[in-house]
C-alpha cells in the first residue's frame, strides 16, 4: 500500500470503513461474539497442536499452550453469560484440546498444571 501525501485524501478502498464495521458489530449479540472468539481460539489451538491435515507443519506447543489457556479463561469468565446450549460444546472442545496437548507433550504437565487447568481443574483422559 502506498503512502498518501498530506494534500491527497486516501482512496476509500485503502482504508477500512470503521463506521460500517462499528454498525455491524453493534448488531451482533454478545453471546455470538463470545462464541465466535472461542471457536477462533479453538481452531488456532488445533493448528498449533498439529491436529489439522497438515499435521506437524504448524505444530508449536508453546503457542498452543497460550491459546488453550486463553480459551479456558474466556469460557470460565463467560460461563454465566452464555447458555448451556453454547457452553457445553465449547467446554467439550476445550477438554479435547487439553487432552491433545497432554498427549503431544514430551514431558507432560502435572495434573492441574496443564494449559487452562487453572480454570477447569485437572483434565484426565
Amino acid at each position: 500500500m502506498r503512502e498518501t501525501p498530506q494534500n491527497e485524501s486516501p482512496d476509500s478502498s485503502d482504508t477500512p470503513d470503521f463506521e460500517a464495521m462499528t454498525r455491524d458489530i453493534a448488531e451482533v449479540p454478545a453471546v455470538e461474539v463470545i462464541v465466535t472468539v472461542a471457536v477462533n481460539l479453538m481452531s488456532a489451538a488445533a493448528v498449533k497442536l498439529g491436529l489439522t491435515e497438515e499435521g506437524d507443519k504448524h505444530k508449536d506447543l508453546d503457542e498452543a499452550r497460550k491459546l488453550v489457556h486463553a480459551l479456558a479463561g474466556l469460557l470460565d469468565a463467560g460461563a454465566t453469560e452464555v447458555s448451556s446450549f453454547h457452553a457445553a460444546p465449547l467446554r467439550d472442545g476445550l477438554k479435547s484440546l487439553q487432552l491433545a496437548f497432554r498427549e503431544a507433550s514430551l514431558i507432560p504437565d502435572e495434573p492441574g498444571q496443564g494449559p487452562g487447568e487453572k480454570y477447569t481443574g485437572p483434565v484426565y483422559g
